[in-house]
């Protein structure tokens, strides 16, 4: 231990706001006196909500264009098929069937596909 144990802790505190400077960045701010302040960027986990939306449209585009091609008796029949399947084949059962959603994609898209 050293004689001076406020430097160490004020070494320490520096030595930490550049590890976090260096895994998260920096912020600059100008202070009132006119001085460029550089602290490190807070970071905060984010959620890819952004992605989420898109991988939940694209999934409701998918259950739409395949209720359109197949048809309606014959995607349900496909599904009521997949529901006496092992438990995978049930999680995938849940989630393709029929919605709203899926009926007025289908719907929509019927006429632009070729029979």
């Amino acid at each position: 231990m050293s004689i001076d144990t406020g430097f160490d802790k004020r070494v320490d505190r520096i030595v930490r706001t550049h590890d976090r400077i260096r895994r998260n960045g920096v912020v600059h701010r100008v202070g009132k006196d006119g001085l460029i302040v550089t602290r490190p960027r807070v970071a905060r986990p984010r959620f890819p909500l952004r992605g989420v939306l898109v991988v939940v449209l694209l999934g409701f585009a998918f259950k739409g264009l395949l209720w359109a091609q197949i048809g309606a008796a014959g995607y349900n029949d496909r599904v009521e098929r997949l529901r006496q399947g092992t438990v995978i084949e049930k999680a995938g059962a849940w989630l393709l069937q029929e919605d709203a959603v899926t009926i007025w994609i289908g719907q929509q898209t019927r006429p632009y596909l070729r029979r």
